[in-house]
C-alpha cells in the first residue's frame, strides 16, 4: 500500500488502551483528527480534534487532503460507521483502517449469541418498522439506538405490536469501567433516561412474524381494492425472480403489494401509481413493512413517468398494458431485464398474446374460484381470470 494520509481509527470505550501500536502511532503523527466528542475525549485528542459536523459530511475530511490526518469512530468504522462514506470517496491507496471490536461483536459477547444468527440494525437516524421484516418468534436482533429515550419509545412500540413478552436487554459503554447491561421484559421495561445508549438486544417472543413465502395476505395492504391479489402475486413474484440488490419498475403500482414483496427480498423498487390517492397507500404500506428506504414512489402516468427513472431489472405492469406503454418500455430497458405482465380485459390479454408470439416467454391463463356459501351448502366462486405473460429481453 502507497503512504495513506488518512487513518480511519476504531475506537472503544476503553480508550487508548485499547488501540494497537499502528494506531497510537498514526494519531500522535496526524495534523487534524475528526471524530465525535466523545470519541475525541476518549483518544484525549484536545488542540487538534475537530468534532463532526451534524450532519455528517465527508467533505470536511477531504478538505484535508494530502496531510496527514486521523478519523476516530466507535467500534468497527465499517458496520454503520464513517468508514465507507470515506473510503468509497477515496483511492485505495489513500487511506488504511484499524478497526476495533463493533458493538454488535461486544453484544453478543455478552449475552453469548452467535453473532451469524443475530439481525443486526442501526436505529439511531431510522424508524422502528425496519425491525418488521426481522421480527420473529425467537429471532434474535441488536439494535443501535440514539438514546436511553429511544430504548424506551422501541419497548413501548414493540409491546403495542404484540412483541411486549420478548426479552430486552439494554447495554451501554460496553468495553469501558463504566459498562452497564440490564435485562428486562419489553412490556414493563419503564427505564427512559436522557444518557447515551449503545445498544438494545430483542429476543423475539409473541406475535407472529412476516411470512417469507410470495403471496403475503392481502389484509396487510393498506389497499382500495386495487391490489394484485394473493395468490396472483404469488405467482407474479414467482415469474419477476426478486434478489438482493435488484431494482424494479412496479408500473400502475396500486397499493404497492408487489413492491413491498419484492422490497422484502432485499431488492430495490420504483412504485409509479398515477393517482396520489393510491400512491398515498403505497408510502402508507412502504413505510409499515420497514420498506420506505428501499421504495421509491413516482405519481405519474407511464411511459411518460418512466423517462427519469434509473434502469431497472425487472418490470411488472399489473394492468392497464397497450402496445404504446409496451415499446417505450421494451425500447428502454437493458438486455436480461425480466418484463411480467397481467391482463384481465380482452383487449389486453390480445395483445399479450401478440406480444408472446413475437417475443416469447411464457403465456399463463390464471384461473382461480374460492369456497363461499351457497344457501345451506358451499359453491365455487370464480374470480376474474388473470393473464400473465412473461419474457426475458
Amino acid at each position: 500500500m502507497a503512504d495513506p494520509w488518512l487513518t480511519i481509527i476504531g475506537i472503544g470505550e476503553d480508550g487508548l488502551a485499547g488501540l494497537s501500536e499502528a494506531s497510537r502511532k498514526a494519531l500522535a503523527n496526524a495534523e487534524t483528527v475528526f471524530g465525535g466528542e466523545r470519541h475525541l475525549a476518549l483518544a484525549g485528542v484536545t488542540s487538534r480534534g475537530r468534532p463532526w459536523p451534524v450532519p455528517f459530511d465527508a467533505e470536511v475530511v477531504l478538505s484535508c487532503r494530502g496531510r496527514p490526518t486521523a478519523v476516530l469512530a466507535s467500534g468497527d468504522p465499517f458496520w454503520h460507521g464513517a468508514g465507507a462514506s470515506l473510503a468509497e470517496k477515496l483511492d485505495a491507496g489513500e487511506w488504511i483502517a484499524h478497526s476495533a471490536p463493533s458493538t454488535f461483536s461486544l453484544v453478543a459477547a455478552r449475552l453469548g449469541w452467535r453473532l451469524e444468527a443475530v439481525a443486526c440494525l442501526g436505529l439511531h437516524a431510522a424508524p422502528f418498522e425496519r425491525l418488521v421484516p426481522h421480527l420473529a418468534d425467537g429471532a434474535r436482533i441488536v439494535c443501535l439506538v440514539r438514546d436511553g429515550k429511544a430504548a424506551g419509545d422501541l419497548a413501548k412500540w414493540l409491546t403495542e405490536r404484540g412483541w411486549g413478552a420478548s426479552a430486552f436487554w439494554t447495554l451501554a459503554a460496553l468495553g469501558g469501567p463504566h459498562e452497564r447491561v440490564g435485562e428486562y421484559r419489553a412490556e414493563t421495561y419503564t427505564r427512559a433516561s436522557a444518557g447515551n445508549l449503545v445498544a438494545v438486544a430483542l429476543e423475539a417472543k409473541g406475535a407472529e412474524g412476516l411470512s417469507r413465502s410470495s403471496g403475503l395476505p392481502d389484509v396487510l395492504f393498506a389497499h382500495d381494492g386495487q391490489i394484485t391479489k394473493r395468490p396472483v402475486r404469488a405467482l407474479a413474484l414467482s415469474a419477476l425472480a426478486p434478489c438482493p440488490g435488484r431494482r424494479l419498475w412496479d408500473v400502475g403500482a396500486g397499493s404497492g403489494s408487489i413492491s413491498v414483496e419484492w422490497a422484502l427480498c432485499g431488492g430495490t423498487a420504483i412504485a409509479v401509481e398515477a393517482r396520489e390517492d393510491r400512491a398515498a397507500n403505497i408510502r402508507s404500506n412502504a413505510a409499515a413493512f420497514g420498506l420506505a428506504h428501499r421504495i421509491t414512489v413516482v405519481t405519474g402516468k407511464a411511459p411518460g413517468a418512466l423517462a427519469e427513472l434509473e434502469t431497472p431489472d425487472a418490470v411488472f405492469i399489473g394492468g392497464g398494458l397497450d402496445i404504446a406503454m409496451f415499446d417505450a418500455i421494451w425500447t428502454r430497458v437493458g438486455a436480461d431485464t425480466r418484463f411480467v405482465a397481467h391482463a384481465v380485459t380482452l383487449e389486453t390479454e390480445a395483445l399479450l398474446g401478440e406480444l408472446h408470439q413475437r417475443h416469447g416467454g411464457e403465456l399463463m391463463r390464471i384461473e382461480i374460484a374460492h369456497a363461499g356459501p351457497l344457501g345451506r351448502y358451499r359453491s365455487w366462486e370464480a374470480a376474474r381470470p388473470v393473464v400473465q405473460w412473461s419474457s426475458v429481453r
